[in-house]
């Protein structure tokens, strides 16, 4: 066989079942190669989309996913995907053709592109170290959590190997790192002190629930989570929900009060902590992470501890001793958006994104998966829609990319596929995604795409508006999203009011044999509570 082969069949033996991409000429026999030895592919309309779907099937499946790109043109259209991809530390293997000669119209440095955003680049470089190369990485995405820029060069994919190709097995699952007893110790006795303890759990917390949850009652600690970890804590009395620039007037309350913030897994970054407004004067910060360079990125911490959440969390308790009320001594109050009061400001034209969110929580089944888009609308769906567990939610934003919301919810369908899928996108995102309209209906998708539509990009407009300036770049006249949905085989609504919402509940009762896209006219008058607090970091 020749190298194109051997890789195709080695990364599909190592483990990567789901593969999504654009074919060109360069990446044709790499990606049939993993087709033939047993990997599904997806084809995008565009390799941008294709690369966000890739990401999100990663993190709601919990298996390394890959992205097939052709040389040189191929890997720019993904770039912004990879991006975010890399930024949020997404166990994934870009397969790239890739031309060495400069003269080449494909040739751009495509291991500096990788570089650029975080990705890990490596290149297969000769027939008989091919399997060793593909393999290694497959390795580093698991093993390192990182997002692997594979390029694989023309004229290595043709060199045939001599001998057949060895017997691979996936590599092993990531160790649990076991942390430090003195470390385990220090975090104990400030637990065993605290009065008013919070945990905040972040990405590195998924599937940890028991260990936190045994622990946090065993101190009288309050649950709070980043938003990429939203649900985690579903159903449990003592969950604020998501910390940071979503959380309602009084989780962030409850957070702010605290004596003791324990961040599992969570970055504890600008956006869970409100640029630090939710750290107390004299509230000491601990973080729990099995990566080392993750303690104190983003802010000064008191204790520092370098293991996995699960076990760190079960060998303090282990330790802890007599149980504390701490934080739980009455009822948290109303810790849900949806329960605080406001002033609706519907109109017969435009119905308000709050109105609009509740009205789709209490329509749509309880098991879901969302995928959000950027933009001015996105706190809504964020906050105000429920999911079942931290799977519930695919939250593609550390790149804060508009566009990639479609995408995203591609991916998770696939990954969850026993969960109605929900899109939520601004026009601006959906407009820059429609080709994926194409690819939700050809895979028959029972997928919902609702569009909260204020003809406009939002936050620019509540943003700058403010200060007088001219808007007219970031202003639209209004599209009709809807007829846009029909021409790619969706059905389809336009929603000015709650009333129109019947359609949604219609097809939810009905056989969903087509997606369906939902154009809400939203009320553009004000910006989401969170906006002007993200637009700090700027």
């Amino acid at each position: 066989m020749n190298v194109a082969v051997a890789v195709g069949r080695t990364l599909a033996a190592a483990g990567v079942r789901q593969v999504f991409g654009v074919i060109g000429s360069g990446n044709f026999h790499l990606t049939n190669a993993m087709v033939a030895a047993g990997a599904r592919f997806v084809a995008a309309r565009h390799e941008g989309g294709a690369a966000t779907m890739a990401d999100a099937y990663a993190r709601m499946s919990g298996t390394v996913a890959a992205l097939s790109v052709h040389q040189g043109c191929g890997l720019t259209n993904a770039m912004t995907g990879i991006a975010e991809a890399a930024k949020s530390r997404t166990p994934m293997v870009v397969v790239a053709a890739e031309v060495t000669e400069p003269r080449s119209n494909f040739y751009v440095d495509q291991e500096a592109l990788a570089r650029s955003v975080g990705a890990v680049p490596v290149r297969v470089t000769s027939a008989e170290t091919a399997v060793a190369e593909a393999l290694g990485a497959v390795a580093t995405a698991i093993h390192e959590r990182r997002t692997v820029l594979l390029n694989v060069p023309l004229p290595v994919q043709a060199l045939e190997i001599a001998a057949e190709a060895p017997a691979v097995a996936p590599p092993p699952p990531r160790d649990g790192v076991v942390p430090d007893a003195t470390e385990v110790t220090a975090l104990t006795g400030l637990l065993q002190r605290a009065e008013r303890p919070v945990f905040v759990a972040g990405r590195g917390s998924r599937g940890r629930r028991q260990a936190l949850e045994l622990l946090a009652e065993r101190c009288g600690a309050l649950l709070a989570t980043s938003a990429v970890a939203h649900g985690l804590f579903r159903g449990n009395p003592w969950s604020l929900g998501i910390s940071g620039g979503f959380a309602s007037p009084r989780s962030a309350e409850l957070i702010r009060a605290a004596d003791l913030i324990v961040g599992w897994g969570c970055a504890l970054n600008m956006w869970t902590t409100r640029h630090g407004q939710l750290i107390g004067p004299g509230t000491t910060v601990v973080q729990v992470d099995d990566d080392a360079s993750a303690l104190g990125a983003h802010r000064d911490i008191q204790l520092s501890v370098t293991g996995d959440v699960g076990l760190t969390a079960t060998m303090v308790l282990d330790a802890f001793g007599e149980p504390r009320v701490g934080c739980r001594t009455a009822e948290l109050g109303s810790v849900r958006w949806r329960d605080v009061g406001y002033h609706d400001t519907s109109t017969a034209e435009r119905i308000d994104p709050r109105t609009l969110s509740i009205a789709l929580d209490d329509l749509l089944p309880a098991e879901r998966v969302v995928a959000v888009d950027s933009g001015n609308f996105m706190g809504y769906p964020s906050a105000f829609l429920s999911v079942p567990d931290e799977n519930g939610l695919c939250f593609t934003q550390a790149f804060q990319s508009v566009g990639l919301g479609l995408a995203t919810a591609i991916g998770a369908a696939l990954a969850q596929p026993e969960r109605l899928p929900v899109a939520a996108l601004g026009d601006g995102g959906a407009l820059m995604s429609a080709a994926e309209l194409d690819t939700v209906r050809r895979l028959g998708l029972p997928m919902l795409v609702v569009v909260y539509n204020d003809d406009a990009y939002g936050a620019e407009v509540h943003h700058f508006g403010a200060g007088g300036h001219p808007l007219d770049t970031v202003t639209f006249p209004p599209t009709d999203l809807a007829a846009i949905g029909l021409g790619f085989g969706f059905e389809a609504a336009t929603v000015r009011t709650t009333g129109d919402l019947a359609a949604v509940r219609d097809w939810l009762d009905g056989p969903r044999s087509a997606p369906l896209l939902v154009d809400a006219k939203v009320v553009g008058d004000q910006p989401s509570w969170w906006l002007e607090e993200a637009f700090r970091g700027h």
